[in-house]
């Protein structure tokens, strides 16, 4: 191989998609051909990448037969990556997939590079790596080093979850809902991406409700922090949709086996000496995370540090991170680069 790839995006014209691209161009991605791929529907468009237009081709069942495709970013959701992911690993491809389809598959490694790299190394077994759900990501590059310095026993997380996690036309609901407020029509507004209204409110509820009594989105953060983490760690999560246009914030409480140093001083270091976190944390003067900061940035950001009032083992605090960048696309392409750097240790 030349030293450069070629590559697929499936799901090239939705929101993440089209972030993968961004991602890979301001990363430089050592690419030699690109497949953008779509539904019919998107046929006859095109997408641009390092001011070159590469057609849309539709996702078929023998694209990957067509086309020799060395890695296949997956961004369509969890039934494309279901029926087509299989014919991009026949075809020689490593897929890196976005959606929650092999998440818990128990041979399929869940990767956050700066968290468990090594467990790209296991992407043979079925040819696919899975990308976390992006609360996740952002939420164990915080608890990593953390759980290093103290052990971690149990993580309780509550999410401020923006609009756009619910896709493009989340944040088109939240807008014209805002518009039809000014306009003093909100009572008249459309409520179709959300359950009820999301301007001026916040909704409680993301995902599908299960037995125990969380969402489906609250249990993908139990469940893939374990897996991540490879620890049994009490997960509790309140998964809320608030209405911001881009970027997700956490409210995080740890309690660790461990009791944190009295000044917080090895926490803060771990954090700030951790790869793509940047700790904010001087709430005198204002300086903390917010969406406003973390929106089109590939940095988690944290601050808010403090120790709890009662317990020399709890820590809160919260984060921030830009959902469609850290949380999907840029975890995506850091996935394939690293794969790439085991790939060429290999040779």
């Amino acid at each position: 191989m030349s030293g450069k790839y070629n590559v697929a995006v499936v799901g090239a014209t939705g929101a993440v998609g089209e972030e993968i691209f961004r991602v890979m161009e301001e990363l430089n991605f050592p690419i030699d051909e690109l497949l953008p791929l779509a539904s019919a529907k998107s046929v006859g468009t095109s997408i641009t990448f390092k001011n070159k237009d590469y057609p849309v081709v539709e996702l078929t069942d023998t694209v990957f037969e067509e086309n020799e495709v060395h890695i296949a970013f997956f961004s369509a959701g969890g039934s494309i990556s279901e029926k087509f992911a299989k014919y991009a690993v026949e075809g020689g491809a490593v897929v890196i997939d976005n959606t929650s389809h092999f998440r818990m598959v128990h041979n399929v490694p869940l990767v956050v590079p700066e968290v468990n790299p090594e467990d790209i190394n296991l992407w043979r077994e079925t040819g696919i790596i899975a990308n976390p759900n992006c609360s996740t990501i952002q939420m164990v590059q915080a608890l990593k080093p953390l759980d290093d310095l103290y052990g971690i026993k149990r993580v309780d997380v509550s999410t401020y979850q923006a609009v756009s996690g619910a896709g493009k036309a989340g944040m088109e609901e939240l807008v014209m809902q805002m518009k039809d407020f000014f306009d003093f029509k909100l009572d008249e507004a459309k409520k179709e991406a959300f359950m009820h209204q999301i301007a001026l409110n916040v909704i409680p509820h993301i995902d599908v409700p299960q037995e125990n009594g969380f969402t489906k989105e609250e249990m993908k953060m139990v469940n893939e922090t374990q897996k991540i983490l490879k620890k049994d760690i009490a997960v509790a999560a309140t998964c809320v949709r608030v209405p911001v246009l881009r970027s997700h914030s956490e409210s995080i409480t740890v309690t660790f086996q461990n009791d944190i140093d009295v000044d917080l001083g090895e926490v803060r270091t771990a954090l700030d000496e951790f790869e793509n976190v940047e700790l904010l944390d001087d709430i005198e003067n204002g300086i903390y995370p917010m969406p406003m900061i973390s929106t089109d940035t590939d940095l988690t950001y944290v601050g808010r540090l403090r120790k709890d009032i009662y317990d020399n083992n709890v820590l809160h605090m919260f984060n921030a991170a830009d959902q469609v960048r850290v949380g999907a696309a840029t975890n995506s392409v850091r996935i394939a680069l690293k794969w790439i750097e085991y790939q060429k240790e290999e040779i």
